[in-house]
């Protein structure tokens, strides 16, 4: 009998993953199986996997893998669709608190719009001119200008395999300012190693970069895929109540042999 497992497809604005209701502990972990699912053109296909799984004093718990195969740390649109997952599960009705690796999160659905609160940010690093954050992964924030027309794969490859960033990786986030209150955002991901068409914790990284020096506490943020939102509250160089915003939805969903 052929081992398959059912899977559901989400996108939240061009970021796309592979959802499993993994509560009943019976899918196989191992980095070959999820990097072959992830893979565009023999698996499903995705930016990463995520298990939705149980886990006492909290609604669920997020268990997420990068599309090689490896699990990594937080990831803020996968987390917006693992909450629009959840929702269709029926495992709550507006407002849900889960757990990630970063820690707790709390998160709200409206009308397929997702609010995801981020972590609490206490550091932000000045780097050559550039900031260098964790938003619940490590991200490094240049501005540029004529983004549209920018060099994101082979600029963010080098910086991320740059000396400094080589061992423990990092995600490439670069920006240009549209207007005063809207900004646009290209990422190249750590984990994926290339340009994804959006990434939360990258858009929040952003956002905070942009933020801190401004007597601002939101700022719209266009990506590849659509668009996001983040407002926060902030204290000199510490930023709390974080949260993006944006929105996720369901793609397909069907049944895959492992």
């Amino acid at each position: 009998m052929e081992n398959t497992t059912k899977f559901y497809k989400f996108q939240g604005t061009g970021n796309d993953f592979i959802m499993i209701d993994n509560r009943d502990l019976i899918f196989p972990k191992n980095t070959e199986t999820i990097a072959r699912l992830c893979d565009r053109r023999f698996g499903i296909g995705g930016d990463g996997l995520i298990l939705l799984e149980n886990e006492k004093g909290y609604d669920f718990k997020m268990v997420y893998y990068n599309s090689d195969g490896n699990e990594s740390t937080m990831c803020g649109n996968g987390g917006r669709c693992l909450v629009a997952f959840a929702y269709m599960l029926d495992i709550f009705e507006e407002q849900c608190h889960f757990i990630a690796i970063d820690g707790p999160h709390d998160a709200s659905i409206d009308n397929g719009l997702v609010q995801l609160k981020m972590i609490d940010v206490d550091t932000v690093e000045d780097f050559e001119g550039n900031t260098v954050l964790n938003t619940g992964s490590p991200h490094f924030v240049q501005r540029v200008e004529n983004l549209k027309d920018y060099e994101v794969f082979a600029k963010g490859k080098a910086i991320r395999n740059s000396e400094k960033f080589l061992k423990e990786g990092i995600n490439v986030n670069f920006v240009e300012i549209l207007a005063e209150n809207q900004l646009f955002v290209r990422t190249y991901e750590r984990g994926v190693e290339d340009e994804t068409y959006s990434c939360g914790t990258g858009v929040t990284a952003s956002a905070i970069s942009y933020l801190r020096n401004k007597n601002m506490n939101e700022v719209k943020v266009k990506v590849l895929g659509g668009n996001l939102k983040v407002r926060l509250e902030k204290d000199g160089d510490s930023f709390k109540n974080i949260w993006l915003e944006g929105p996720a939805k369901l793609v397909f969903e069907g049944k895959v042999n492992l």
